[in-house]
């Protein structure tokens, strides 16, 4: 049977929502909650079901494009994310700009990376050119101050004010209370958002306050989800999301995966044990959201503290479990890829015969695709540093032997997976063209591309411009990940 690695684009948007909340440094029901609340006042303002709909849709994806943008906000904040959980928590008053121009140039930068890909999420889970058109406008403000500033008014879709207010009212009652949350609610009022959505969700405010605490959650009262979110959309999208955090994670998840999957076959185990590894590699990172740029970047070995955030990983990633219904036996799996047999992993900290067979299986293969990868501190390292490393390993306890033979006759089998070759319907991309994309996806800047393929600067830019045209983005990250869609990267 083929292997079916598709979830319902209900599933993989919540799988979306974990990850932006732990990028914004959120408690992890923060878009659950923020989407619910935006269902009540939309239905409250007099919205009709399908602008109720998108409303909510918008909610979960609000934050999905703040792994794209990680590494630009740890170069304007440092860490990427305790600085966005103090920006959300900032009960500063609002001020607008007297200039556009006087927006530095850096978030703006941060705005478009974020909205691009928050709209070709919408777009690719087919969620309707409402939410899309929502999500692209994610930091417009009703009186024009926000970001970039173009749309003001009725220019902004209705659905980006109702989730703007409902995150507010989510987090800032949270925070500082209900009483409290309204005052700023109330100061934001036609200056964020039109008035008379305040106006609207006020009287109602406490009551969908007490319902949110509630158990169980109100959320969870709907046993399918909506008709527009039941298709089918590809797991990969998860991890490619997930690996945007860092450029050089560019097609990380996807590797793991393959070779996890792949091992598996190896060993003998079921078709139905591999397709489960194969879906489990595909997610094992998104609890990486949840730790700033600053410390994956860093070379190791790593200070205690950033250690005990790392060691949060596996945790998060077991947390998706029991959240994400459509992958709570991947996530369970995938909690495992930083164990190992000695105890020595975490964050359980298991040994020995505790640690599921498939479990092993994403831990040795994680372990391999992280060896030949490149770091910011070091160069990828060789099959045979690589091997020696796994042996190692294995001499030490830490990996099963049995495991290790089988990853490694698949790892070093003399056939590697190779990126794609351009496709027809891939707006005829050129071998040029290719080259350039996958050196740019990895984070290299235009010298180090010229460098690494003997090409000027100058052809580097145009192929850049021309791949960036004929993918429809116009940064980075969503050529990245439009790429990856593809199966180009």
């Amino acid at each position: 049977m083929p292997e079916d690695t598709t979830l319902t684009a209900f599933d993989a948007a919540r799988a979306l929502a974990f990850i932006g909340d732990l990028s914004m440094g959120q408690p992890i029901d923060h878009s659950l909650r923020t989407a619910w609340l935006a269902g009540m006042i939309a239905t409250q303002a007099g919205c009709h079901a399908a602008q109720v709909e998108v409303a909510q849709h918008v909610a979960l994806l609000r934050w999905s494009g703040c792994t794209a943008n990680a590494q630009e906000f740890a170069d304007f904040l440092e860490d990427d994310v305790l600085g966005r959980r103090a920006l959300l928590a900032s009960a500063q008053p609002r001020l607008r700009q007297p200039h556009q121009a006087s927006i530095p140039g850096a978030v703006v930068a941060m705005a478009q990376i974020h909205c691009e890909i928050a709209g070709d999420i919408a777009n690719m889970l087919g969620l309707g050119p409402e939410a899309e058109a929502a999500l692209r406008a994610v930091f417009e403000a009703f009186d024009g101050s926000g970001v970039p500033g173009l749309l003001q008014g009725e220019g902004v879709p209705l659905a980006t004010y109702v989730v703007a207010l409902a995150s507010d009212l989510e987090i800032f009652s949270r925070l500082y209370g209900l009483d409290e949350a309204l005052t700023l609610a109330r100061g934001r009022a036609d200056s964020l958002y039109p008035g008379f959505l305040v106006d609207a969700c006020a009287p109602h405010a406490a009551a969908w306050m007490t319902r949110l605490d509630a158990s169980p959650a109100p959320w969870t009262d709907a046993a399918d989800p909506p008709v527009s979110m039941r298709r089918r959309v590809g797991l990969e999208l998860v991890g490619d999301v997930s690996d945007l955090k860092l450029p050089w994670m560019t097609g990380y998840s996807r590797r793991v995966a393959r070779l996890a999957r792949d091992c598996g076959a190896q060993l003998g185990m079921s078709e139905a044990m591999c397709h489960r590894i194969h879906r489990a590699g595909l997610i094992h990172g998104i609890g990486r959201a949840a730790v700033p740029n600053a410390i994956w970047n860093a070379p190791e070995p790593l200070p205690a503290a950033s250690m005990e955030r790392l060691r949060l990983v596996p945790y998060w990633t077991s947390r998706a479990a029991g959240q994400i219904d459509g992958l709570a036996a991947e996530a369970e799996i995938a909690s495992f890829a930083f164990e190992r047999r000695d105890g020595s992993g975490y964050f359980r900290g298991r040994s020995g015969a505790s640690m599921p067979l498939e479990g092993q299986v994403v831990a040795a293969a994680e372990q391999w695709v992280s060896h030949r990868t490149r770091r910011p501190w070091r160069p990828e390292l060789t099959d045979a540093q690589a091997r020696d490393r796994m042996q190692a390993d294995v001499e030490a306890g830490r990996f099963d032997a049995e495991v290790v033979d089988a990853l490694l006759a698949c790892a070093l089998s003399g056939t590697p997976a190779k990126p794609a070759a351009p496709a027809q319907d891939d707006a005829s991309l050129s071998q040029s063209e290719l080259d350039v994309l996958r050196c740019i996806s990895q984070g290299d800047n235009t010298k180090q591309v010229a460098r690494a393929l003997g090409i000027s600067a100058s052809t580097v830019r145009t192929h850049v411009e021309r791949v960036f045209r004929k993918l429809g983005c116009s940064t980075r990250a969503a050529a990245t990940l439009k790429a990856s869609a593809r199966g180009l990267l």
